[in-house]
């Protein structure tokens, strides 16, 4: 089994998370809101966090987080290299993503 397939398997276990191909990437939703993307080369994933904190991480580890200039600019979100997160941290990346795009009474069945 690859990290990709371990995000897939995470994010899938999320309540009424789904897969669906967007330019030509695999994306998982929640309710059609994206919450996580696996990268074109497969060593990074995209993630939806809040800006305050993705200003936090990128700067306490940027040798782990980042973002795509031009793109992730003016969005909630941020890249991770796979690489440098476990099996833990990947599992909490994607909650936490996915929680930002989840309904409440979702995020009730995990709590």
């Amino acid at each position: 089994m690859t990290i990709v397939d371990d995000v897939r398997t995470i994010a899938l276990s999320l309540p009424e998370a789904t897969e669906k191909l967007a330019w030509g990437l695999p994306t998982f939703r929640v309710r059609n809101k994206i919450f996580a993307s696996i990268g074109d080369d497969d060593m990074a994933i995209g993630v939806a966090v809040p800006r305050p904190e993705r200003a936090h991480l990128l700067a306490a580890e940027p040798t782990k987080f980042y973002i795509r200039q031009g793109h992730d600019d003016d969005y909630d979100r941020m890249r991770v290299h796979l690489a440098a997160v476990d099996q833990d941290e990947l599992r909490e990346l994607l909650t936490d993503a996915w929680r930002l795009k989840a309904p409440k009474r979702l995020i009730a069945l995990l709590e």
